[in-house]
């Protein structure tokens, strides 16, 4: 049992610093962009709220110069009993760092 908890607590330990230590670039700029996105496509709503969890998709070839790729992130958003879906592409140079390109906002509904 000792051994269990033991491992439980170096997993959990570990686990943390693993988390912290992958931090995804420009998730900070996504989430804020998350809650300016969809307070204006919904018309400023107070019950808005933006999921801090962001997910990194696969990159994007840059149309214009197929050596640059864009970062795409997801983050999710709600209001009331409704989903949003955010993606955000940004460009990530040394001079130029999350430099937004495009974003999108899907509603997550059936009809």
């Amino acid at each position: 049992m000792k051994i269990l908890f033991y491992g439980l607590l170096v997993y959990t330990l570990l686990g943390g610093d693993i988390a912290q230590a992958k931090t995804i670039q420009c998730s900070r700029q996504a989430i804020a962009q998350a809650r300016q996105l969809l307070n204006f496509h919904v018309g400023g709503d107070d019950r808005i709220s933006i999921d801090n969890n962001v997910k990194e998709l696969p990159p994007l070839k840059n149309p214009a110069n197929q050596q640059q790729k864009f970062q795409v992130l997801e983050v999710w958003g709600y209001i009331y009993k409704a989903q949003y879906r955010m993606r955000f592409i940004y460009y990530n140079d040394p001079n130029l760092s999350c430099l937004l390109m495009r974003q999108e906002v899907l509603e997550n509904s059936s009809p």
